[in-house]
């Protein structure tokens, strides 16, 4: 009898600690909070960063794919000088707006013009044309500003037209922009630019350039296809 009233009484406490917890309110709100680096927020969702899934690269012929890892090649060599002009152009305008005088904004100019020049001109001499082409697209890519206006704004126009000029020799226009939702070239270099990224071997560096590397995978498939 003794036993029965220990096992009535087990299963009442169990069947009290079971009502006490249904009984329980259900706070949603602290149910949708997510505890992100210590600090509690109201979010029913994380941000996480965009990943490209990236395909296999698939090429017609042995020629269209010698012509592909030569592309990635140079432009993995010149991108991080067009990140460094995009980064000293950023620095050149935030800093020439807290400048109130027009002839203290050229002096300030003509300065990091000298320091851009003084920073470039020797590596830069070491490029082959193509390299340099490719660079010229990547500046407009990280600036959304062709070369030859840069150096147009930075000094003058004359200077900007020698430039062109000097550069038309060797078949490289400053004029030159960057298209990847047009021209198929141009879609590979930002395909190597994005695989870069994505397995650290470049610090990424967001284009100004209002285009979705998704969408143009779409359009033009793998790298080495063309549509």
């Amino acid at each position: 009898m003794k036993n029965c009233h220990t096992l009535l009484l087990f299963f009442i406490l169990c069947s009290s600690g079971y009502a006490q917890v249904e009984e329980q309110p259900i706070d949603s709100v602290t149910e949708k909070m997510i505890i992100i680096e210590g600090d509690s927020i109201f979010r029913n969702s994380i941000d996480l960063d965009e990943v490209y899934l990236f395909g296999n690269l698939k090429f017609d012929s042995y020629k269209d794919k010698l012509r592909y890892y030569i592309l990635r090649r140079k432009t993995l060599k010149v991108y991080p000088y067009a990140k460094l002009a995009a980064e000293r152009l950023v620095e050149l305008n935030d800093s020439i707006t807290k400048i109130k005088k027009r002839r203290h904004q050229k002096r300030y100019t003509k300065k990091v013009q000298k320091f851009i020049e003084d920073e470039f001109s020797v590596e830069l001499k070491k490029l082959t044309r193509t390299e340099g082409q490719i660079l010229v697209k990547l500046i407009y890519r990280q600036t959304g500003t062709t070369a030859f206006d840069l150096v147009k704004e930075l000094r003058s126009g004359w200077r900007a037209f020698w430039y062109n000029t000097t550069a038309s020799m060797f078949s490289i226009s400053l004029k030159e922009q960057f298209h990847p939702e047009r021209i198929h070239e141009d879609y590979q270099i930002e395909d190597i630019l994005q695989r870069a990224f994505a397995s650290y071997r470049l610090e990424r560096q967001e284009s100004v350039l209002d285009y979705d590397y998704a969408q143009l995978t779409d359009k033009w498939g793998t790298s080495g296809e063309k549509q």
